[in-house]
């Protein structure tokens, strides 16, 4: 019987941070492209595909777009999980491959949400005034400003410091540095991050992440199909998806997210807990964003994500080194940057991250977060198999 163990065989980035000579479909098309000579997969052995569309936005659904790379699927899906939409992506063609509903699946994302600055991105951005989101939009919160009023909500039940949320922002510069296709490189410090001009208290602009073009392609087949590839496969150990709220006035917690779903779920199923965790690749619209699913995930209890990241453990060269290609808050953030995450982690696992390599990486966990805290997907991926 054939092995049909999901793995990752192919990844492949777009030109990014800065790409003004790419649409977003172009940014789509190089990265497939880069995917597939990284794997040596065929088009043609596509057949299943997965995406939401250019920009985030749900203007090129998954019909659209394999339409347009003619894509020949018999298995998709496009669902908008936003920032975890990639995540989740690879926890349901993980689920479609050991069920034979498909051999090879194709994930993308594209976006030139920098380059093409214009009135009507911004505005497809902006829901209706009516429905459920109608309690909240007519009295204008941005995103900014909600998950302002979640790192609000953890500094003043357990004592959280702005120097702590700060000391993520340096965290993730200083691996930064170490990728030379990171937009901010530039050192940075936790009184420079302090001082910044407040934003939505208590953030300032490096508490916030970057507005950036971009995209990713990830290839995932059967352990069998893997053998006659070019790359070692990448082990989907474990994963889960979870979605708790829309508006974040409805939410139980303004301190807990889906994170502590999805942790225990993941790591369960692949067998470990957080300690086994060499690297985590964790998404960083805010600095609060971090803070939230360190704890959802297990890393460190509820309330204590401010000590834990005090002690400097997610820098280079720390017992658990965050978001080692520097993040949304000083890399790239494309409009969603799940997809980064998981590239990230597998070029970590060959042993491919020239200039930022964690020794010895085995283990790392990718957890996108979309909407406000809405949706959270956790995927671990190991070097080895199972």
């Amino acid at each position: 019987m054939s092995d049909r163990t999901p793995v990752i065989v192919g990844i492949g980035l777009s030109d990014y941070p800065v790409a003004p000579h790419l649409t977003a479909y172009g940014h789509q098309v190089q990265a497939i492209r880069r995917a597939l000579d990284d794997s040596g997969v065929s088009k043609a052995d596509i057949d299943g595909f997965m995406t939401v569309g250019n920009n985030g936005f749900m203007v090129d659904d998954v019909a659209t777009m394999a339409e347009y790379l003619q894509i020949r699927h018999k298995w998709c899906e496009g669902t908008q999980y936003g920032g975890s939409a990639s995540e989740a992506f690879v926890d349901h063609a993980a689920e479609a491959i050991r069920a034979g509903k498909c051999d090879t699946v194709l994930i993308t994302y594209g976006s030139d949400l920098r380059s093409n600055k214009s009135r009507s991105l911004s505005m497809g951005m902006v829901p209706a005034f009516d429905g459920p989101r109608g309690w909240e939009q007519p009295f204008g919160p941005s995103i900014m400003s909600n998950y302002a009023m979640m790192a609000q909500r953890h500094m003043h039940e357990f004592g959280t410091t702005i120097e702590q949320l700060a000391e993520i922002a340096v965290s993730t510069r200083m691996h930064a540095a170490n990728n030379p296709q990171a937009l901010n490189r530039d050192p940075l410090t936790i009184e420079q991050v302090v001082s910044a001009p407040r934003l939505a208290d208590p953030f300032g602009r490096y508490d916030c992440c970057l507005v950036t073009d971009g995209g990713g392609a990830i290839l995932m087949t059967t352990a069998e199909r893997a053998k006659d590839l070019k790359q070692k496969p990448i082990w989907v150990l474990g994963s889960a998806m979870s979605s708790t709220h829309w508006n974040p006035s409805q939410m139980h917690d303004m301190t807990t997210t889906g994170a502590a779903v999805v942790g225990p779920e993941a790591f369960a199923r692949a067998g470990l807990k957080p300690s086994d965790i060499d690297f985590a690749q964790i998404y960083d619209s805010f600095t609060i964003t971090v803070m939230l699913q360190l704890e959802g995930l297990g890393f460190c209890k509820k309330g204590e994500g401010g000590a834990f990241v005090e002690s400097g453990i997610l820098r280079p060269g720390g017992k658990l080194p965050v978001n080692t290609d520097g993040g949304g808050l000083s890399s790239s953030h494309p409009g969603q940057r799940g997809i980064f995450l998981l590239i990230e982690s597998v070029l970590q696992l060959r042993g491919q991250a020239a200039g930022r390599q964690v020794p010895n990486a085995k283990l790392g966990i990718a957890c996108g977060s979309g909407g406000m805290a809405s949706y959270i997907g956790a995927v671990i991926l190991g070097s080895e198999q199972p």
